[in-house]
């Protein structure tokens, strides 16, 4: 209901009927909590602004945690009000309370009848006269309190404690303790806090990305004098671009090694800035510009010789992939590393180019000493390797352990010249289902040259096995 309705007397869980026999012109709109929750969270962002630490409060309330941010706007008071008429400005009817509780704020924003602002110390004496909704209870314990003449939270402050738990439980008192301060209730921000900040605000909106790129060295510029004092680089970095009518706008960029020089950390946000250039929406323009350092990890430096120069070309390496994925994606490139594991298609993965490099895993190499001289030409793993094994059709075997003397893959039949093996290699049972079977792989020289690395699924002449699959694992040449 708005303060029309509300005047009126209407009430919330009145059916519309009746409150239409009482006023036949009402206008009845149906709710739509998603999208009222999407308005919410949009203005948490907006409060960001003032602070990094915003909850959301149910489905119509903000908690700010302001504590070492007031004095950036000129004190409580002075921040307050901004955030107020800022909110009305942009046409919200907000009230807002200030304690050094959460729970005394939360009483102030809605049953405070003067500024707002309760000075510490003062909690106990604000909550006295107010109803027990203040302590936000919920409605049942609120009625059981009421039938017993218990109507106000001075009330509850002068009772006995035991009998109030045993009857009500224990959530009535905890409320109580929290608006008093006598029991520590924490604010557990929407969205990660950043390590490092820096921003900027403006007395005229900026509305071109040329101006954006040139304050983000700016902004680059103080941030690199904090992360050398700490003596680390920025990993993951964000561009918050707060616009005039509330509009948040956040633009993050990764970085595959620890960067603090401006220069770097412009390039990789004009990149990124070309890449969204359409979906940013300017609007009225940006009021207040912050970059933040989210992720920050140990800077090394690398010694150069007389000319500053370095033998390792890693930096330039990392930070031109680093621009590519700011304009194409994070996984636009990606790096192969080695995994411990048996078997071949998971010896390797794929992963973005920004993570963090693995412990590095040496790829085991068997004992060729006492093998013929006609097989220490076959490498000992293939050239290229299939993410997924393709089966083949194996008709017949020479003997049960041995290689197959010929094999159709792909519509073609391969007839076996040599073969080397089998070299078993047995399956993971600690991620493996229970049904996985011993591999036997074997190398094969077809008739026309190639050369295959094939593998067995299984064992010939196991009673209640299935029967044994084979597979192309990779080919050499």
């Amino acid at each position: 209901m708005d303060e029309q309705a509300e005047a009126s007397r209407l009430k919330r869980g009145m059916g519309i009927a009746d409150a239409r026999a009482m006023y036949p012109s009402i206008e009845i709109i149906e709710a739509e909590p998603a999208a009222d929750l999407r308005l919410l969270e949009s203005l948490a962002d907006w409060c960001d602004r003032y602070t990094p630490l915003v909850a959301l409060d149910g489905v119509d309330g903000l908690f700010l945690d302001i504590s070492g941010c007031a004095h950036l706007f000129g004190g409580e008071k002075a921040l307050l009000d901004d955030l107020l008429a800022r909110l009305f400005q942009q046409g919200f009817d907000a009230r807002a309370g200030l304690a050094s509780t959460a729970g005394a704020a939360w009483a102030a924003a809605r049953f405070s009848s003067g500024s707002g602002i309760l000075p510490e110390g003062q909690e106990k004496r604000f909550m006295e006269p107010l109803p027990l909704s203040a302590l936000r209870l919920d409605p049942g314990v609120r009625a059981g309190l009421e039938s017993v003449g218990l109507r106000s939270v001075g009330s509850i402050m002068a009772a006995s404690r035991a009998p109030l738990v045993r009857r009500f439980g224990a959530v009535l008192l905890v409320r109580l303790d929290q608006a008093l301060g006598r029991i520590e209730e924490a604010i557990s921000p929407r969205l990660p806090v950043a390590s490092l900040s820096v921003e900027r605000h403006f007395a005229e909106p900026i509305v071109l990305i040329e101006d954006i790129e040139r304050l983000v060295l700016m902004l680059s510029a103080g941030l690199k004098r904090d992360l050398e004092r700490r003596g680390e680089g920025a990993r993951t970095l964000e561009l918050c671009l707060f616009r005039v009518d509330g509009a948040v706008s956040r633009v993050a960029v990764s970085a595959s090694m620890p960067i603090r020089e401006p220069r770097l950390i412009g390039k990789l946000f004009h990149e990124r800035l070309a890449a969204l250039e359409t979906s940013i929406e300017v609007g009225y323009g940006f009021d207040l510009v912050r970059l933040s350092a989210f992720s920050t990890t140990l800077f090394e430096t690398e010694q150069g010789d007389l000319t500053g120069e370095t033998a390792s070309n890693d930096e330039d390496i990392a930070l031109f992939a680093d621009r590519v994925r700011a304009r194409l994606g994070r996984n636009t490139l990606l790096k192969p590393m080695l995994v411990e594991s048996h078997l071949p298609e998971r010896a390797a993965s794929l992963l973005p180019f920004d993570e963090m490099r693995p412990k590095r895993v040496e790829p085991s190499r068997s004992d060729r000493k006492n093998l013929p001289a006609s097989c220490n030409s076959f490498p000992e793993r293939p050239l290229r390797l299939f993410i997924r094994p393709e089966p083949i059709h194996v008709p017949m075997t020479e003997v049960p352990e041995g290689a197959p003397p010929h094999f159709h893959w792909r519509r073609a039949l391969h007839r076996v010249a040599r073969a080397e093996g089998p070299e078993r290699i047995a399956p993971e049972w600690w991620r493996q289902e229970n049904n996985a079977e011993t591999r036997d792989y074997f190398r094969v020289e077809d008739s026309n040259g190639h050369r295959y690395w094939l593998y067995r699924e299984g064992l010939y002449g196991v009673p209640g096995s299935n029967p044994p699959r084979w597979y192309m694992q990779g080919f050499s040449a």
